[in-house]
């Protein structure tokens, strides 16, 4: 388990035994630095709960001194892919009390499909003002199919090409998106939450 407080000292344990602060990951520090940097008074310390690399990114589930646990998605270069609270915490007046009252933020997920599969679908939700934009790789002359389906609040999402233009302006989620693309590498869809209270959703994805 590795402790980090708020001075910017770490403790860093596993079972009984002190380890030194650099056996932690460039992605825990990654994922600790957005922390600190998002989860106000109670993201300046906690606990980092499990530590999981892959391929795909380093997956780091920590949990900050008010007690709400988060899940942040790290890469090798350092750079944050996702951070979001998993389980929410009421201390009465830290960071998490009334969470729809953070500040807007810009999380980017890379989509992958599980091998045999030409589509996925994602569950997830977004603070007022905020937004998260998921990277699909694919190629000239495929066809891309976005669907974002609300549970709760409004939200509206945008594609853009690998080459940062525009592929779909602001479109809302009663239409879905199905077009042949004509440029080769990561597009990004970006969904937003446009409202004035937190939002809930499910965004499906395909290539063919």
């Amino acid at each position: 388990m590795n402790i980090y407080l708020a001075a910017g000292v770490r403790i860093v344990f596993f079972g009984l035994l002190a380890l030194p602060a650099n056996a932690m990951s460039d992605a825990d520090d990654a994922c600790i630095s957005q922390l600190r940097s998002v989860g106000g008074p109670d993201g300046a310390s906690g606990t980092i709960l499990s530590s999981e690399f892959s391929e795909a990114g380093t997956l780091v589930m920590l949990r900050d001194a008010g007690g709400t646990v988060w899940r942040c998605i790290a890469y090798k270069d350092g750079s944050i892919g996702e951070l979001e609270v998993v389980e929410g915490a009421d201390d009465g007046g830290g960071a998490m009390a009334g969470s729809g009252n953070a500040e807007p933020t810009t999380n980017t997920q890379q989509v992958r499909f599980k091998p045999g599969t030409s589509g996925t679908e994602i569950t997830a939700s977004l603070s007022s003002g905020s937004s998260t934009r998921y990277v699909l790789g694919a190629k000239d002359g495929q066809f891309l199919y976005v669907r974002v389906a609300p549970k709760s609040g409004s939200l509206g999402y945008l594609i853009y090409n690998p080459d940062g233009s525009a592929l779909l302006d602001f479109m809302t989620p009663d239409k879905e998106y199905r077009g042949q693309l004509w440029q080769s590498g990561d597009h990004v869809i970006e969904v937003v939450n446009n409202g004035s209270t937190d939002a809930s959703y499910n965004v499906i994805f395909g290539i063919d």
